[in-house]
C-alpha cells in the first residue's frame, strides 16, 4: 500500500503537523523555536545532536520520498504540502533550509536553559522549523537524558572515592552499562549507551561502538571496555553438584596476571559460593591466579545483600586500611552490583557500603534498565517551542502561558545562553546581547552542511571527564 522508508524525514513527524503550514499567519516568514528542559533533579549534559545530522539531515529529501508522503499522508486523512516538499527539493536539493543552534555537545548546564535553538533560513520555508519538532526533540531529549542520568551517578560515586579510597583513578569503569536487552530498540541502545560513554569507560553494549565510530570519529579508538563475564545458564549448565567445578572453569579460562573476570555468584546459594567455594575450596586459586574475580549477586535486597557479601569476602580473604581509613579487600575481589540499580538504589548502597567500613572502590556497578529505559521525556520535562515568528518583516515574540500550569510557561523571543558576571549560565533573548561572541550557542547545522564535529574524546573532555 505505502513506503516501507522508515529513513523518510518527511514522515519522521506527527500526523497533525501536516496541516500546519496554513496555520500560521498571512506574511510568514520566519519561525524560531527552542528546546530547554523545564525542570529535573540532574544537570543537562547535551549530547545526540550530532547523531541525529548525520544519520538523517545530511541526506537530501528526493521527490520519491515526496510521492510516498503523499500516498501515505493522504490515505491517514490528512492535508499534504506537496508544493512546499516539491519546492525545497527544487531550490535547496532537498536539503532542509534551517539554521540549528546549539551548545558544544558534552555541555553542561542547568535545566530551565535553552539548550537548542531553530529557525528557517529562507522564508518560504516558515512551517519548518515545527514540522521537525519530533525528530528533533526526540533526538535530543533521549541521549542527553540519559548523559545526564550517568552523569548524576558518576558524581555519587566520584565523591564516595573522594571520601573512602585513595584515588579516583578507576572511576572512569565504576559504572557498567548492562542496558541493551532491556532497551527499546537498537537505535535505543545505540544513542543511550553511547550517551552514557561521555560519563564512562566501562559498556557491554557493542553497538554503542558502532554508533561511536559511525556519528562521533571514534573508527580508530576504543571508547569502551568490557571483560569476560558468566552468566546463568553458564555456570547452571553444570548443575548444582558441578558449581565448584563452573567457577574453576571461570579461573582457568581467564585468569591470569592483570587480568579480569565477572563471575554471577547466586544461581543457587550466593552465601555458600562465597564462604565455601570462593572463600573456600577455591581460595588458594583465587589469591594465586594473577589476576581479579569480580563477583557478581543477581538477586536480593541490593544494599543488604552487598554489604554482607563484602563482610563475608572480609572475614574469608581479610581486608587492609587505606589512607581514608576504609577496608578495602584484596587485589584480586571485588563485587560488581548489576540487579536493581538506579541512581538512587546506588546513592543508598553507596552509603550502607562506607557506613560498615568500607571503601567505596571494593564495588562497581552495572546499570540497565536504570540507565537506558527507566527515563521518559518528563524526566527532566524536555520541551520544543516555538518563541519568536517574523511576520511581513516584522518579529515578535510569541510564547504559551497557561493559567492551569504555570510549568509549562514558555520563554519568549529569540534566545541566547551565556554566563552572568558571577559566572552562571541563564537564557537571555539574543537581542539583549552586547557580545554576540558571548553566547554559548553555537551554530551547528545551516542549510544541509554540518558546522560542528566533534569526536567522543572531545565531548568527554566538556563534561568533565
Amino acid at each position: 500500500m505505502y513506503t516501507s522508508n522508515l529513513n523518510n524525514l518527511i514522515l519522521n513527524s506527527d500526523s497533525y503537523k501536516t496541516s500546519h503550514w496554513v496555520q500560521y499567519p498571512n506574511g510568514s516568514e520566519y519561525l524560531s523555536s527552542y528546546i530547554e528542559t523545564r525542570k529535573g533533579d540532574y544537570d543537562v549534559v547535551f549530547f545526540g545532536l550530532q547523531a541525529f545530522i548525520k544519520e538523517y539531515l545530511s541526506t537530501p529529501i528526493t521527490t520519491q520520498d515526496i510521492d510516498e508522503a503523499e500516498m501515505v499522508i493522504q490515505a491517514h486523512g490528512l492535508t499534504f504540502n506537496r508544493a512546499g516538499w516539491e519546492r525545497l527539493v527544487a531550490k535547496h536539493g532537498g536539503y532542509l533550509p534551517l539554521r540549528i543552534e546549539a551548545i558544544p555537545e558534552g555541555s553542561i548546564v542547568p535545566v530551565s536553559n535553552v539548550v537548542c535553538q531553530v529557525i528557517n533560513t529562507d522564508p518560504e520555508f516558515y512551517w519548518l522549523p515545527s514540522y521537525i519538532e519530533t525528530a528533533l526533540l526526540r533526538a535530543i531529549w533521549y541521549p542527553s537524558t540519559v548523559a545526564s542520568v550517568s552523569h548524576y551517578c558518576k558524581g555519587i560515586i566520584r565523591q564516595a572515592l573522594e571520601k573512602s579510597a585513595d584515588n579516583t583513578a578507576s572511576l572512569p569503569f565504576r559504572l557498567h552499562d548492562f542496558g541493551a536487552r532491556g532497551a527499546s530498540s537498537q537505535e535505543t541502545v545505540a544513542l543511550g549507551s553511547l550517551a552514557h560513554l561521555v560519563n564512562f569507560a566501562g559498556t557491554d553494549s557493542m553497538t554503542a561502538l558502532v554508533a561511536a565510530s559511525r556519528w562521533y570519529q571514534m573508527g580508530k579508538d576504543m571508547p569502551a571496555f568490557s571483560i569476560p563475564a558468566a552468566e546463568h545458564s553458564t555456570m547452571t549448565a553444570w548443575g548444582r553438584d558441578g558449581e565448584t567445578a563452573a567457577f574453576a572453569n571461570m579461573i582457568e579460562q581467564f585468569g591470569g596476571e592483570d587480568k579480569a573476570f565477572s563471575v554471577v555468584s547466586d544461581s543457587y546459594d550466593l552465601w555458600n559460593a562465597i564462604d565455601n567455594i570462593w572463600g573456600g575450596s577455591l581460595k588458594e586459586d583465587v589469591k594465586n591466579m594473577g589476576g581479579t574475580l569480580v563477583i557478581r549477586p543477581d538477586s536480593g535486597e541490593p544494599t543488604k545483600v552487598v554489604r554482607e557479601a563484602l563482610e563475608r569476602l572480609a572475614v574469608k580473604f581479610g581486608t587492609t586500611t587505606n589512607s581514608k581509613g576504609y577496608k578495602v579487600l584484596p587485589d584480586y575481589v571485588r563485587i560488581i552490583q548489576g540487579d536493581g540499580i538506579s541512581p538512587q538504589s546506588l546513592s543508598k548502597i553507596i552509603e550502607v557500603v562506607m557506613k560498615a567500613g568500607f571503601s567505596a572502590e571494593n564495588v562497581t556497578f552495572g546499570m540497565g534498565g536504570g540507565l537506558l529505559q527507566q527515563v521518559n521525556r518528563d524526566t527532566m520535562s524536555w520541551a520544543m517551542k516555538a518563541s519568536a515568528i517574523s511576520i511581513a518583516g516584522v518579529w515578535k515574540d510569541i510564547y504559551k502561558d497557561p493559567v492551569t500550569s504555570r510549568s509549562k510557561r514558555s520563554k519568549k523571543g529569540r534566545l541566547a545562553l551565556v554566563k552572568d558576571d558571577s559566572g552562571a549560565i541563564q537564557t537571555i533573548k539574543a537581542d539583549d546581547l552586547t557580545n554576540e561572541a558571548d553566547n554559548l550557542l553555537r551554530e551547528v547545522y545551516i542549510d544541509g552542511q554540518l558546522l560542528m564535529d566533534d569526536s567522543l574524546t572531545t565531548i568527554r573532555e566538556r563534561a568533565g571527564w
